[in-house]
């Protein structure tokens, strides 16, 4: 489960986008104008790191897949990965890493690819009670693995409209732009959002 929380975040995360989306080759559209289309959480085992899966617009662009890290440290030796800083107005300075270098995200879409998983509930935690909060997206891998093995760290990312990632025992590849076909032949992941007719492919996974 995701724990959210009602607070002020500054920059915001759009704020943060909006500055670093221009310098990616697989962005197009109107960095001025990036909105959010859809989003959910995959959830960190160890409740350190959050996860997010955010779909955004930049104007008339197509909708991008941004997976994003917070974390409340650095991530060591992620500094090609970084988005920005933020402060959180609920737990302090906050750094935002494109979730692609960062390896609790690699384990967690590996794990929801190959295993048939899903996003994780959020929910706001109000006077000791906990609110779940609707799913305004949904993800769904296709695997039918029991478990996934641990996984080492990020070894390599080549980033583009179709980003790979090599990962200590697992190769992923995210879709970046909406529509991009993915690898055949490996499990997927698939996002539905309220207004998408067909769910698309968001990433695929192997184990090597």
């Amino acid at each position: 489960m995701a724990l959210l929380h009602h607070a002020d975040i500054s920059p915001t995360k759009l704020e943060l986008l909006a500055a670093w989306l221009p310098g990616r080759t697989w962005f197009s559209g109107d960095a001025s104008a990036v909105e959010r289309v859809a989003a959910c959480r995959f959830d960190d085992p160890a409740g350190e790191v959050g996860i997010e899966i955010m779909m955004v617009r930049a104007g008339d662009g197509p909708v991008l897949h941004v997976p994003m890290t917070y974390r409340g440290a650095p991530l060591a030796g992620g500094d090609a990965f970084l988005i920005g800083t933020t402060e959180h107005s609920v737990l302090g300075k906050r750094w935002v890493y494109d979730a692609c270098g960062d390896p609790v995200y690699a384990a967690a879409l590996a794990h929801a690819v190959l295993t048939g998983g899903t996003q994780a509930e959020e929910y706001f935690e109000v006077d000791g009670q906990k609110q779940v909060r609707e799913p305004v997206m949904t993800v769904d891998g296709s695997g039918s693995h029991a478990q996934v093995p641990a996984l080492g760290e990020v070894r390599h990312v080549t980033d583009g409209a179709l980003t790979f990632v090599k990962a200590e025992g697992v190769e992923l590849s995210v879709v970046r732009v909406a529509g991009v076909h993915a690898p055949s032949g490996d499990d997927t992941l698939v996002g539905s959002w309220p207004g998408l007719s067909t769910p698309v492919v968001l990433a695929t996974a192997r184990l090597i």
